[in-house]
């Protein structure tokens, strides 16, 4: 069997990345200045734990909830994720990668600064959002990751923004193989509307039958019931708000919750042999 980027870093058939929410940030609007940095420290240490010990393959630590998002970050954002990430690792014992939602350039100096091996975002594509016109520049960012020593940290793709539509009249499998022709991606991921809501089943179907040996990951709406059939279908998902408590967006990872949906993976996969 050909060994893929997948089984080199995760080391696991079809791995499940769990997200690690980090709370609001010096900068955004929901940031508790009296609590500082510790307390945002404090709960993604405690909620680290949580996930690790659950049985999560890989975790993927993101600025959550630095609502409302920018499309390109301020700088103490990344600089504040670094410290963070910096007090973690000693705790981490699992695969990690970064998001800095929602910047490219700036999740990709994240991972180079702190050894993440992967990052999360929206690279390709124009789109009407609810943050406003969204416009990128893969062939810029793929510059500025050589540059900063980068060429090792995994891209992962959205072709499929949360809070945004695609501005061109074309239909997802053509995105699918021109993203995967023109712009190199390492994985490719599918979402639904918001964090949370469930990835429409025929999408995921029509962008891994399009992307070809690109993997592809199904980015929202994974639950303990649905893992396997999500599966079925592509390389690998992330998961966040079903790990929280009452499966809630805005609460804290129940590590009951994260041992269910890894129970159901795990049975999955042993089906595969």
């Amino acid at each position: 069997m050909t060994t893929t980027w997948l089984d080199e870093v995760f080391n696991v058939t079809k791995p499940v990345i769990a997200m690690l929410h980090l709370s609001a940030l010096p900068g955004d609007p929901g940031y508790d200045s009296a609590a500082g940095i510790a307390a945002v420290v404090d709960r993604a240490r405690t909620e680290l734990h949580a996930l690790q010990d659950g049985g999560v393959d890989a975790v993927m630590i993101s600025n959550e909830f630095s609502l409302p998002y920018l499309t390109k970050t301020e700088p103490i954002t990344a600089i504040t994720m670094a410290r963070i990430i910096g007090e973690l690792l000693p705790d981490i014992s699992v695969p990690y990668g970064v998001n800095v939602l929602w910047d490219g350039r700036a999740s990709i100096d994240l991972a180079v600064a702190t050894g993440a091996k992967f990052v999360r975002e929206i690279f390709t594509g124009v789109y009407a959002s609810d943050f406003g016109l969204w416009d990128t520049n893969v062939g810029e960012v793929a510059r500025h990751r050589a540059r900063v020593g980068g060429s090792h940290v995994k891209l992962l793709f959205n072709i499929v923004p949360e809070s945004a539509q695609y501005l061109a009249h074309r239909d997802l499998a053509s995105i699918t193989r021109t993203t995967v022709f023109a712009t190199r991606p390492d994985a490719i991921c599918v979402s639904g509307a918001t964090a949370g809501a469930p990835t429409d089943a025929e999408a995921l179907r029509v962008v891994k039958s399009a992307a070809g040996e690109v993997p592809v990951f199904v980015n929202t709406g994974v639950r303990a019931e649905n893992v396997g059939a999500q599966l079925s279908v592509a390389d690998g998902a992330v998961v966040g708000t079903y790990f929280k408590k009452d499966g809630l967006f805005a609460n804290a990872v129940d590590k009951s919750r994260v041992e269910e949906l890894m129970t159901a993976a795990r049975e999955f996969r042993a089906q595969l042999g």
